[in-house]
């Protein structure tokens, strides 16, 4: 997709369009950009920067927080367009995947037609664009889709296409090099590609066995195969909040647990599914970063998933917390586990309380999570915003 959220939240307010749009922090806050509009781009802007950083270099663009359910809705849309082609696809974020369509493309006419099906379907059905690429490999796939951004499509058909695209490039082109490996490559006199294929031994002396890796997908030979994705099998999911001033009040950071237990417990709730493991993600104001796990009976409820990285909580060290999440693992379809003589004796109640779990439930689907909050959830959230606005 092309910047995504930001092209959800113009899409929503066609007064955003054409202005230099950045989600993520607000300029005050301590953040990073999550993503930006391509007139924000323009001004050096990119994801994952420091918000500060953003807004010098933008000060008069228009800064907002992300709409994690807004983007979760039109992902939603886009995966099962997307999955009309093939089975075998692997989404890679809420808003890219790989679809392997070797096997499928005679039934649509080719996967050049798959790709402008995809692009017409995608901008029809959520009014939103995308750049498709076709490749030979998943790499190829992955810079072909990337070459005519936005609202693009490019082919690499071949491995001497592919060294054609990439050989000035920096060295960043090849996927899997980040900012760390590159500049231990720049160390070593070896910028681009060119410079890469040029000096094969400096690569590995300075990569060790990846280097060879690196160089194969330098030369266009890419044997990776991708990993399908089924509905319901997503390996894990979290949220997280940065706090603008570290933390030291742990009452504080439970009531931002209660609010994240519930964030999370309506997204696997709505999918029907359960957690078997449970992750605390702590990081401390000098950046230290700790987790602690539970795994047990399976939870998919906000109260029991609370109870579990509360007590999490209460067993880490007492320090000065600027970061604190909560993820979720080891999805399951149903709930199973072992009933007690006293659940047996208790059955109408349980039955009484499933029929009402379920009512709140479908009245949460239809009209938002926000339409239902428990006492401590009310309390938590006004207590969590007070704070955060002084």
């Amino acid at each position: 997709m092309d910047a995504f959220f930001a092209a959800v939240e113009v899409r929503d307010n066609p007064e955003l369009k054409g202005k230099p749009l950045i989600i993520g922090a607000l300029p005050h806050e301590r953040g990073v950009v999550s993503t930006c509009s391509y007139e924000a781009r323009k001004y050096g802007v990119r994801s994952a920067m420091s918000i500060k950083e953003a807004y010098r270099r933008c000060p008069h663009g228009i800064y907002m927080h992300p709409n994690g359910e807004k983007y979760v809705a039109a992902s939603k849309i886009i995966r099962k367009i997307w999955l009309t082609y093939t089975d075998l696809a692997e989404f890679v974020s809420i808003d890219e995947a790989f679809l392997d369509v070797t096997g499928t493309e005679h039934h649509f006419g080719g996967a050049k037609k798959i790709a402008f099906e995809i692009k017409e379907r995608t901008k029809l059905e959520t009014g939103l664009t995308c750049s498709v690429g076709i490749g030979y490999t998943m790499m190829s796939a992955k810079l072909a889709s990337e070459e005519k951004k936005p609202d693009g499509f490019f082919e690499i058909l071949s491995a001497e296409a592919l060294k054609d695209v990439i050989i000035d490039r920096n060295v960043r082109i090849i996927y899997g090099i980040g900012p760390k490996t590159a500049e231990a490559l720049q160390i070593g006199g070896i910028s681009t590609v060119k410079d890469m294929l040029e000096n094969k031994d400096s690569v590995i002396g300075i990569l060790g066995n990846s280097g060879q890796h690196y160089i194969n997908l330098a030369e266009g030979k890419d044997e990776r195969k991708l990993t399908p994705y089924y509905e319901g099998e997503a390996k894990s999911i979290s949220r997280e909040t940065t706090f603008q001033h570290d933390i030291t009040d742990f009452d504080y950071l439970k009531d931002a647990l209660r609010l994240l237990a519930k964030e999370l417990s309506l997204n696997i709730r709505f999918d029907s599914t359960f957690a078997r493991t449970v992750t605390l993600k702590v990081k401390y104001s000098n950046m230290k970063l700790i987790t602690r796990s539970k795994s047990g009976e399976v939870v998919n409820r906000a109260k029991d998933i609370y109870d579990i990285v509360a007590s999490m909580l209460d067993s880490v060290e007492k320090k000065p917390i600027r970061l604190i999440g909560i993820g979720l693992s080891g999805f399951e379809e149903s709930e199973y586990q072992q009933l007690t003589l006293d659940d047996i004796s208790t059955k109408k109640d349980v039955v009484k309380n499933e029929t009402l779990d379920k009512t709140l439930l479908e009245l949460q689907r239809r009209y938002g999570g926000d339409i239902i909050k428990s006492g401590n959830e009310i309390i938590a959230e006004k207590r969590f915003k007070y704070e955060e606005s002084t």
